[in-house]
Order: C-alpha cells, then structure tokens, then sequence
C-alpha cells in the first residue's frame, strides 16, 4: 500500500481536528478526499506528508513510518499544500532549480525543462513568480510537487484560481499521474472529482462518513453532490 493511515488523531485544545482515521491508498489510484470546510482534510493531509505530528496513531506512505523516519516519507511524496508556499521574488527557473536541489536530483536541467512543460509553464517560465497569475502560481506549486517524480502526490486543492481551460489541462495531468503513482485529491469542486477520482474518501467533523468507489456512491443515479450533503449536512 502507498499510503496507510492508521487511528490518526490531532487536537487543537477541546477540538478535535481528526478522530480515529483510518484507511489505505493503493498505486494507481486516484482517491478523492472530500469535507466541509474544518472537516479536517488539510490537517490530516499535513500528517500524512510530515509536516504535521498526529497526537495518536501513524501514517506510512511507501511503508515508510513518517513519524519514524520523515525524510525518507517525504522523498517519496510530491505535495502541493492549500496554501501553495512560493519565493515570490524568484524567477520560476530558479525557484525550480532551487526544489530539485533539495532533492537532489541528478539532471535538473531536463527535469526542470520536463515539468515546465508537464505542467504547461513553458509561456510564463522566464518570469518571477510573483508576476504571475494565481492560476500559473498553482502551476508552479504542482511543478515543484512533480519535479523528483515521486511515487506519491498529495494534493490539496489543485486546480484553486485556475479558469475552465486550465483545469481541464491540470486535470489530465492528475490522471497521466495517476496511472503509475499513487493520488490523494482534495478538492471542493465536485465535479473536478467526478471527472479525476475512482475511489473518494469522505470525512466529516474529523471522522469518515465514507470510502467506496465513485461508482457505488452515485448508484441509483445520486449525484456526488446529493451524497456529500446527505453525509456532511448536520
């Protein structure tokens, strides 16, 4: 399994941010990881990748305990954060040269060429990144996130300020992804994880409300969103 997440926990004081998580992702999937807003989706995510220490249980990507041994986690995990940090004064060239350093990669300059045209930089590339539009900022975020070709992605809220044309282009490149690596998807745009996902996780005030298939969610010709309300809308 690519990533196991096991009894996960985290208090913020008398609120409990997650309750008991538990479930696995397995390669090749695509999983949509759906909530409310507070429904804990970020926090979990930032647990799961080691940016976040859970107050119980574990979470392993690539059977890798990332409390035990976060470097190696992290290595094999290309994440995209709600928040996008970025170096707005640096150039979008730089800033990726300055990513694939820290991983260390060997041939950063085809890596670089590669994921600006993945990602479809290429138009904006010679520009700082603080020059750019919020959607092609995003871009940059999933370049960085693509750049050491991780066997898993997390990404929260990917296709946040892109317009129609660029989510359809983001979203092929999430399902190219998918094919052989792993895909924990979080995202409020329904539609965007009916079009992306296979299997969507749904939690609700910290806790799962559901994990099956997109297909078994929507039998009986219910809607995503009809399901999302009817588990989430206390």
């Amino acid at each position: 399994m690519s990533i196991e997440v096991s009894g996960l926990e985290k208090n913020y004081g008398a609120q409990k941010a997650v309750d008991n998580l538990s479930f696995t992702l397995n390669k090749g999937e695509i999983v949509g990881f759906l909530g409310p807003n507070g429904a804990g989706k970020s926090t979990t995510m930032k647990m799961i990748t080691g940016y976040l220490a859970p107050d119980a249980g574990q979470a392993k990507v690539c059977g890798i305990d990332v409390g035990l041994d976060p470097i190696a986690a992290k290595q094999k995990i290309g994440y995209l954060p709600e928040a996008n940090p970025l170096y707005h004064e640096m150039y979008v060239r730089e800033y990726l040269d300055f990513i694939a350093g820290v991983h260390n990669i060997q041939h950063k300059k085809s890596a670089i060429e590669s994921v600006i045209q993945l990602t479809g930089l290429t138009p904006e590339s010679t520009k700082k990144i603080g020059q750019l539009s919020k959607g092609y900022k995003q871009r940059v975020g999933l370049a960085a996130a693509l750049i050491h070709d991780p066997e898993v992605l997390v990404l929260d809220e990917p296709t946040s300020g892109l317009d129609p044309n660029q989510i359809i282009e983001i979203r092929n490149v999430i399902k190219a992804q998918g094919k052989n690596k792993t895909v924990l998807f979080s995202s409020h745009i329904l539609q965007e994880v009916t079009a992306i996902c296979d299997r969507v996780i749904i939690i609700n005030k910290g806790q799962m409300v559901a994990n099956d298939s997109l297909a078994n969610l929507q039998s009986g010709g219910k809607s995503l969103e009809a399901v999302f309300r009817s588990l989430t809308n206390q």
